[in-house]
């Protein structure tokens, strides 16, 4: 298959969820998880759930990286941001996530902080290069897709000599966050039970498949690493359900038209060379993640932020009527949450959920798929 169409096809489609029932035993139940977002909107958008069996179920993961910052990691950034030499820079829908108070970037904005808009990393380093006189930080955030940008930034600003650029680091790494659901290390927070994982396909094509070995052969759950259309979907649910029939637990790449198992090595150099692991980094919902954080060489610590400017590093906890915490661990549906499609929507989020256009949440309400309950 070449064309976008083709991977719509609704024959092609139907025959494959009818193998799909077919081959789902009833004796038991399927728990897959679907760790990233994209994933989450092509299920909610294309009504996968319609034609699976009762006994498959998909659950939304953590696999959105605005969604899983924690309320402390905002607070900082909006601290960062009111100080009057500083010029925060960060991707749009960061802009939009609540802090403590229902405080956002955006807010702080409107309230004189200076706040921009970049749409890639390398704009907050131009940004940087002309305003010599202000500190530049950019509000680095996302998983391994976003990550070798960054550190092309940072390179760039050492090489033109920017004393003004830093960057506050929130990259975060995906097979630890599946280590970590599947280990419930996330604090003794309670966590989807689950019988495998569609994996991410954009993460997968930077860090490639053999990056989810040590999880699926530690844990016994299959991974199968898909693309996003429902042709995609649909075949990887299929691989899913064949494994744990088997009784296997392997990487499996149904994405092979983009995803290879070494990855693109080059991304992950670069990577390397300017980032090291954290210890541990907080994730909203989960808590506490050995090694599942990046941060800034000391080779690179001039253009670190939380090295030239303080930074609380405080955890602070979710709103209390919100349940993007359970969502994200698997637990609760959006639909769930009492605050959804009421005093919560995409133009009104109470959490990070509905903020991203990957969230949860906000696919739910998008698609309107919170009114099959």
């Amino acid at each position: 298959m070449k064309y976008v169409d083709e991977f719509r096809d609704p024959l092609l489609a139907r025959t494959v969820a009818a193998a799909i029932a077919r081959e789902a035993r009833p004796d038991r139940a399927y728990n897959l998880m679907e760790f990233c977002g994209g994933h989450t909107h092509a299920i909610s958008r294309y009504g996968i759930p319609d034609l699976l069996p009762g006994n498959v179920r998909m659950i939304h993961g953590p696999g959105c990286p605005v969604c899983v910052l924690p309320v402390g990691r905002i607070d900082d950034a909006i601290a960062l941001a009111r100080r009057p030499e500083v010029t925060l820079c960060t991707y749009g829908d960061v802009m939009r996530v609540p802090g403590s108070g229902r405080l956002s970037l955006l807010k702080a904005k409107a309230q004189g902080a200076d706040v921009r808009m970049v749409v890639s990393a390398d704009a907050a380093v131009r940004i940087a290069a002309e305003n010599p006189g202000r500190q530049v930080v950019f509000l680095a955030i996302g998983f391994e897709t976003t990550t070798p940008p960054t550190a092309l930034a940072v390179r760039a600003a050492a090489a033109q000599g920017l004393s003004n650029f830093t960057v506050f680091c929130n990259h975060v790494l995906t097979p630890s966050a599946i280590q970590g659901i599947l280990a419930d290390a996330g604090d003794g927070k309670e966590v989807a039970s689950l019988d495998g994982f569609v994996g991410p396909a954009h993460v997968s094509v930077v860090i490639g498949s053999e990056a989810y070995a040590p999880a699926a052969a530690e844990h016994g759950k299959p991974v199968v690493i898909s693309g996003f259309e429902p042709l995609d979907v649909l075949q990887s649910i299929l691989m899913l359900v064949r494994q744990i029939n088997e009784g296997r637990a392997e990487v499996e790449n149904q994405f092979t038209r983009a995803v290879t198992a070494e990855g693109n090595r080059k991304a992950q150099a670069i990577v390397a060379e300017i980032f090291e692991t954290r210890a541990s980094f907080e994730w909203r919902g989960l808590g506490s993640i050995p090694h599942s954080g990046l941060k800034l060489r000391e080779a690179y610590a001039a253009f670190d932020a939380e090295r030239r400017f303080p930074v609380a590093g405080a955890s602070v906890p979710d709103h209390k009527g919100c349940d993007c915490g359970a969502i994200l661990r698997g637990v609760k549906r959006p639909v769930d949450c009492k605050l959804f499609a009421g005093v919560c929507t995409p133009e009104n989020p109470m959490g990070s959920c509905m903020v991203s256009a990957e969230g949860a949440c906000a696919a739910h309400y998008t698609y309107g798929r919170f009114r099959d309950a």
